[in-house]
């Protein structure tokens, strides 16, 4: 380390999935000269998948996550519905894994939204800590926090009503789906969507109120970045299946409806050695220029249109805040993630008048394969999966880019511009340490693919000079009091 240089550590950061540390590296008048995101824990799923029979995987790559177990359980599936020769489902099936991703992707946004971020949006990033939790939210906002229980409770119902349970259920099998869904659970499930997509509309005008009525959060971890997302044939938001489509910061562009089995040609990942986590990029534009975000702020720039009236007239406003151009606000993604939970909420509410959906015709047959790729647009962003079996069926070999990890650079670019803004000092406060988790906290980062911490994990920083003595040292328990060393 330069005798002009030093470091401030951020381990662990909070109200995110996972663990993982914030490092800045700081010359003698606080100008940032890196920011890193650390992912300090290791899972090894590609690697202990390896040996397990292909129908297996569906299910057991489920355990890589408890918030969003779905996305993980539906993009194996698509993959091993190609290592057994199918592409292309009985209207059923597909029906019903739709509505079961529309389930996970509303609980997971209102989790996220309700529970973890509005806090901050609410009270201040700088607010009393005391205040500044889903605590505080209850005990000010009592009515918005109920609202916010009930969309997750909604789209935890709908997960259990198909797959058994609210979570690590079991729902999608090779070529098909395991059973339909009931006239009467069907009913049930119709009986309280109205509430829901009443509710999802209120979320997605508090956050464009509270997102204009704050300009200096406009620019706060704001990126210039290229943008990937699935998307229909026709330009629609698409969350099940579709093409790749990829848009540089000007709106040009870089292809269009590509088929995902061939994403290596397209997406390589870079390792660096003070990380668990890969960084990926497009190939074409090399590791230093071709990161790119994925998640709601994406896909609703990336899109043409939404295919259901209130989140298409949401998108309009959204994207006439940017003059028509793409909004790269990254504190946006919130308002992007109420915008798409309103779009769920308009898809459960046609899915479920589907006669389809009730149907009995579950599973296609076909040819074994012995390679198979699915890729989701899970909540948090595009989600790879990818397979290949050996002659008895067992998997030979995984590759799984999950959506933080496309976000990676993305987090790590946005911690640096607020550090650059927001630091001040030696002396660092609570306030400053949540300026920067409120940056990584945006995307809905799935550090480990774990569940959600909520705020109890303990964390502790220190400034350290040029010559390794500590300035100042703040420690919060778990119980969320902060002191001074």
């Amino acid at each position: 380390m330069s005798e002009q240089m030093r470091r401030i550590a951020i381990d662990p950061v909070t109200r995110v999935e996972g663990h993982g540390k914030i490092t800045l590296l700081m010359d003698a008048e606080n100008r940032v000269h890196e920011a890193r995101l650390h992912i300090v824990e290791f899972r090894g799923f590609e690697k202990f998948i390896q040996g397990r029979p292909y129908g297996e995987v569906p299910t057991f790559v489920q355990r890589l996550c408890g918030i969003c177990p779905v996305s993980h359980h539906l993009a194996a599936a698509k993959a091993v519905d190609q290592l057994v020769g199918v592409d292309e489902l009985t209207p059923t099936s597909l029906k019903l894994r739709q509505l079961l991703h529309f389930g996970q992707t509303l609980q997971s946004h209102a989790l996220h939204f309700f529970h973890l971020s509005s806090p901050d949006l609410l009270f201040g990033f700088g607010s009393d800590v005391a205040q500044r939790n889903i605590v505080g939210v209850i005990e000010k906002h009592p009515e918005l926090a109920l609202k916010g229980v009930k969309l997750r409770k909604y789209g935890q119902q709908i997960i259990a009503a198909i797959s058994g349970k609210r979570v690590h259920g079991s729902a999608a099998v090779p070529g098909g789906m395991n059973k339909s869904l009931s006239r009467e659970e069907r009913n049930v499930l119709l009986a309280g969507i109205a509430d829901i997509k009443q509710w999802a509309q209120e979320a997605v005008a508090l956050n464009e109120q509270v997102h204009m009525s704050h300009p200096e959060n406009h620019s706060f971890g704001a990126l210039n970045t290229h943008f990937l997302g699935m998307i229909s044939p026709k330009g629609a938001l698409e969350l099940y299946h579709g093409g790749l489509r990829a848009r540089d910061p000007d709106g040009g562009t870089l292809f269009d409806q590509f088929d995902y089995r061939g994403y290596q040609e397209i997406i390589r990942e870079e390792v660096r050695p003070w990380s668990y986590m890969k960084f990926p990029y497009f190939t074409a534009l090399g590791k230093d220029n071709g990161w790119y975000r994925v998640g709601p702020l994406a896909r609703v720039n990336n899109c043409d249109v939404i295919s259901t009236p209130l989140a298409e007239e949401a998108r309009r406003r959204f994207r006439a805040y940017a003059d028509g151009g793409f909004v790269q606000d990254t504190l946006a993604y919130h308002w992007a993630r109420m915008i798409e939970a309103l779009y769920c909420a308009e898809s459960i509410e046609l899915l479920l008048n589907d006669e389809d959906i009730s149907g009995s015709d579950l599973v296609v047959t076909g040819e074994k394969r012995s390679e198979g790729i699915g890729v989701i647009e899970a909540p948090r962003g595009t989600l790879f999966h990818h397979y290949k079996i050996d002659e008895q069926g067992l998997i030979e070999k995984a590759n799984l880019i999950v959506s933080t990890t496309s976000n990676n650079q993305a987090m790590n670019e946005s911690v640096r511009s607020v550090a650059n803004k927001y630091l001040d000092g030696n002396e660092i406060t609570e306030g400053l340490l949540n300026h920067l988790e409120v940056a990584v906290r945006a995307y809905d980062p799935c550090l480990s693919c774990a569940t959600h911490a909520l705020g109890k994990m303990p964390l502790q920083v220190e400034l350290i000079d040029a010559d390794g003595a500590v300035v100042d040292c703040l420690t919060k328990g778990v119980n969320g009091n902060i002191e001074r060393a």
